[in-house]
């Protein structure tokens, strides 16, 4: 599960011993840690993302592995294993550089198509 990782990576950026000084970080109880790490709760994106930007980890990719692990149904499942390992192989930065260009370019298609009919 990456949560276990997520959390541990920032276990060790700050040099904690134990993982209820990262739920004083986080502001919850340590039973909500233990519910991560076993996957019986699923931490939110804000956790996700501050866990991740005091650990050095790109937050697109925490986000991207946190919701493979918390797919549900198992074509869903595979679907994100097959995701994960094309990332893992590939690089991921190439892919966050790709959809981030993608995505700066979304806003202006609808000004576009308005422009077009007017």
């Amino acid at each position: 599960m990456y949560a276990n990782q997520l959390l541990d990576a920032y276990k060790t950026s700050k040099n904690y011993i134990q993982d209820k000084q990262i739920a004083h970080d986080l502001g919850v109880g340590p039973s909500r840690i233990s519910e991560f790490r076993s996957g019986k709760r699923q931490m939110s994106d804000t956790q996700a993302i501050f866990l991740a930007e005091n650990a050095n980890i790109d937050i697109h990719e925490a986000l991207i592995y946190l919701a493979a692990d918390k797919a549900k149904d198992h074509k869903a499942q595979q679907a994100w294993q097959d995701i994960t390992a094309k990332l893992s192989r590939q690089g991921f930065r190439g892919l966050v550089l790709g959809l981030t260009g993608f995505l700066a370019l979304v806003p202006t298609i609808p000004q576009c198509a308005l422009c077009t009919l007017c």
